[in-house]
């Protein structure tokens, strides 16, 4: 069914707000000078520290989101809506916000976090630290995607396998993860990408030291002062990698599969 034709008007407004800053950041690169200034050695330790931190923190989504999301979908126990709201807070929280949080319980004088450096473990100002500060704020990502996913499905498929035998856990894996297998993945990637861009929470927790904790936005943000045109190329990077992710995420959506 044909929309109406007067939608084309906010629509309009949309890609102006949206688009167009892209495209006017894409105008703005020279490119003679982008492969120097990609291919410089802080450049590729933060491109590098970001990818490799981004895919870790990705790792602990899934370990630790995907239980939880199945929990706050089926689970029926008291305080579910009170977990599930205090899950979700980092959604809404500015980034430098989580990173003071993460610095008050992990840091050298935290709430955990003293006790950690009394046993010889120091999490702030490390890399460690890095990907903790990214898991904070890319688990919700995970955790909403794959509940939606697991309260979408159908029971009688998981009920059909308990008539036969099947033990919890078996219907766990043989049933209900492969059922929601595109909710975990459009999750997973999403989480991928909120890890891959974030910036406050990292600068606050884990600092700025160059090969150890610098990710790829803070290169962003430090060369904005020195040097605006290797900002702008290291810009065009997190861009290009953000549009590749998000258009993996809901190709399915426009061939009609499942979102």
């Amino acid at each position: 069914m044909r929309p109406p034709a007067w939608l084309w008007l906010p629509a309009a407004g949309a890609v102006l707000v949206v688009v167009v800053p892209l495209l006017g950041l894409l105008t703005s690169v020279d490119v003679g000078s982008l492969w120097p200034l990609l291919t410089s050695e802080a450049s590729l330790d933060a491109l590098l520290l970001s990818l490799r931190t981004a895919v870790v923190s990705t790792l602990l989504c899934i370990l630790l989101g995907t239980p939880l999301a199945i929990l706050l979908a089926r689970g029926r126990w008291p305080g579910r809506s009170v977990l599930r709201a205090l899950v979700l807070v980092p959604l809404v929280l500015p980034p430098v916000v989580g990173g003071l949080a993460l610095l008050t319980t992990f840091g050298r004088r935290g709430l955990l976090g003293e006790h950690l450096v009394a046993a010889g473990v120091t999490i702030s100002y490390t890399t460690t630290a890095v990907v903790l500060a990214q898991t904070f704020v890319a688990l919700p990502f995970l955790v909403l995607s794959l509940e939606g996913a697991v309260r979408g499905l159908d029971p009688r498929q998981e009920q059909a396998a308990a008539t036969l035998g099947a033990s919890p856990w078996r219907r766990l894996t043989r049933v209900t993860l492969p059922l929601v297998g595109p909710g975990l993945l459009s999750g997973s990637v999403l989480a991928f990408a909120r890890a891959l861009g974030e910036f406050g929470a990292t600068l606050t927790f884990a600092g700025s030291a160059q090969g150890r904790t610098r990710t790829l936005p803070l290169e962003i943000y430090l060369q904005r002062e020195v040097d605006q045109d290797a900002a702008i190329a290291l810009s065009l990077v997190l861009v290009v990698l953000a549009t590749l992710i998000v258009g993996a995420v809901y190709a399915r959506t426009t061939k009609g599969g499942p979102a």
